[in-house]
């Protein structure tokens, strides 16, 4: 997909060389940054992971290893679980994406064909869903620009949800991860509990009390690890996406009443808005997850349970002195709390823009 990227590329800056040939208002400049944003956080997201291949590789296959040790049927059927769940995010980010590049597709057309008197032979203006400039004659090589345009645009979304659904599958199998924490430690000290245990049975238990507190330790490790690795890329789509949806709600309000005109910015605005609250609902899912892990270890009975297995909780209980978060650049900590506060600002920079129009 190296090579398609070229094609994102140079709509990119096609949209941007529109200032050499059209008048520079400000409502031009805002329809062409509104698009333009857009399509440099898809560069940023697809440049990211392609400089960071090697590591993300290194992270699926370390989070391999760890599903490769898992021998408890109960414990593969929350791997299962989870699994599941990552399926219905691409499913469905994948059934977004297909739907919204071929409603671009169709509206570009009805654009251009809807109201065309055949029977004339002047020359047409054509439209097009977003301001772009072709040093070329149009007329002429039309099929070649549309062809173009949906192809960057179809690639545009192609990267977003490969990108997206990549991380999403990453993070729930790490939050599989938080959830048989939370199992082993709960089964293994209700069996302390309910049984008269032999010191085999001893061993046995705090073997996997063991286990548990490594198996967070894990989580954790390989959560940091993605973050160090994506923690550039998500500041920098922070900026974008905040951007982007202040310009597109902007351009919404300001051509409200031309159908044409608010297409893509509605397209954009509803892209960015999605993508924000997945990316803080993962980040709230391992905020929930490693919390579930502590709540456990603190609510089960443990001071019933043999001194070895007493200490080996109190590491785990020390970890939560500590709060855990995707926390990007020292600034935002990914949750539903940041979503909110990210529109929120949005939506303040766009009624900044719109009282100085």
């Amino acid at each position: 997909m190296a090579n398609y990227q070229y094609a994102v590329i140079l709509l990119y800056y096609n949209n941007l060389t529109s200032f050499l040939t059209l008048s520079c208002t400000s409502e031009h400049l805002m329809k062409v940054f509104s698009s333009a944003s857009f399509f440099g956080a898809v560069m940023i997201k697809y440049n990211s992971i392609c400089f960071n291949i090697e590591g993300m590789k290194d992270l699926l296959i370390q989070l391999q290893r760890v599903h490769d040790k898992i021998k408890d049927k109960n414990e593969i059927a929350i791997i299962k679980k989870y699994h599941c769940i990552a399926e219905r995010y691409v499913t469905g980010l994948i059934a977004v994406g297909f739907c919204g590049t071929f409603a671009m597709i169709i509206v570009q057309f009805w654009m251009n064909m809807v109201g065309v008197d055949l029977s004339t032979n002047a020359s047409k203006k054509y439209h097009f869903i977003f301001i772009t400039e072709y040093f070329i004659d149009q007329e002429k090589y039309i099929g070649l620009i549309y062809l173009h345009v949906n192809v960057a645009f179809s690639i545009s979304l192609i990267a977003t949800v490969a990108v997206g659904t990549i991380i999403i599958a990453y993070i729930q199998h790490i939050c599989g991860m938080f959830k048989i924490a939370s199992y082993r430690i709960e089964y293994v000290i209700n069996i302390n509990i309910l049984q008269n245990v032999t010191q085999k049975h001893k061993i046995w238990m705090a073997d996997n009390i063991g286990y548990a507190v490594d198996i967070h330790r894990q989580a954790m490790k390989l959560m940091k690890q993605l973050m160090s690795i994506l923690e550039t890329m998500m500041f920098c789509l922070i900026i974008c996406g905040v951007a982007a949806l202040s310009l597109n709600l902007f351009q919404i309000v300001l051509f409200r009443n031309n159908v044409e005109n608010i297409i893509m910015p509605f397209v954009f605005a509803t892209i960015c808005m999605l993508y924000m609250f997945l990316a803080n609902l993962m980040g709230q899912n391992i905020i929930d997850h490693n919390h579930h892990v502590l709540n456990t270890a603190y609510n089960v009975q443990w001071y019933k349970s043999s001194l070895q297995m007493q200490k080996m909780i109190l590491f785990l209980l020390q970890r939560g002195t500590k709060e855990f978060t995707l926390n990007v650049a020292g600034l935002f900590d990914a949750s539903m709390e940041c979503f909110a506060t990210l529109v929120k600002a949005s939506v303040s920079y766009f009624t900044v823009i719109y009282s100085m129009r």
